[in-house]
């Protein structure tokens, strides 16, 4: 595979994070549109397509709150910067916010989200999703079409994006390290 169009929606934060080597973890319910309202995984190779309407700075670790940019329900670039892709190498269904907890470390959210996201829909279950993360050899910019909208997590661009020559984020060694940690904490 050399080129896609699938891609994982997520806070230009999180994006960021991921794609600065701050973290591997990415924490989903699910977007309001999602088939039967249930999160799936329907990829495991994904280009990160940034968002900036549900970010909210009271969610995130105080180094973080600084990035975020409030914006008005339904606003969105006119140009989206796509510059990561991503592997999930791991997929961890939690409800246990004991777990949570041991994991807080590991990311980017203060203890209100991690609250909020147990308590949203509370019969379905957390997601934690591990992400190998690469820059792309360049910086794509894309125009915002309507079909990207929306409360979803998975959309298909409309032009793909070469994903070859990509670049690790983070070193294997150190993924692995840090994979291996967060795994650990499932099974202790």
């Amino acid at each position: 595979m050399t080129t896609t169009t699938t891609a994982l929606k997520e806070w230009n934060v999180a994006v960021n994070a991921l794609a600065n080597g701050h973290t591997i973890m990415l924490l989903r319910k699910g977007g309001i549109r999602e088939q039967r309202g249930n999160f799936t995984i329907a990829h495991q190779q994904v280009l990160l397509y940034p968002t900036f309407e549900h970010q909210q700075p009271h969610l995130l670790k105080p180094k973080y709150t600084n990035q975020v940019q409030i914006v008005d329900s339904g606003w969105h670039p006119e140009k989206i910067k796509i510059s990561s892709f991503a592997k999930i190498t791991n997929v961890l269904p939690v409800s246990d916010k004991s777990i949570l907890n041991k994991l807080f470390f590991y990311h980017i959210w203060n203890e209100n989200f991690i609250s909020d996201r147990l308590k949203w829909k509370p019969q379905k279950k957390l997601y934690i999703l591990l992400l190998r993360t690469y820059k792309l050899s360049q910086v794509y910019e894309i125009f915002y079409r309507p079909e990207y909208g929306g409360c979803r997590s998975w959309i298909n661009l409309a032009t793909p994006i070469n994903i070859t020559d990509l670049i690790p984020v983070l070193n294997d060694n150190t993924y692995q390290s840090l994979s291996s940690e967060i795994c650990q904490i499932f099974t202790d």
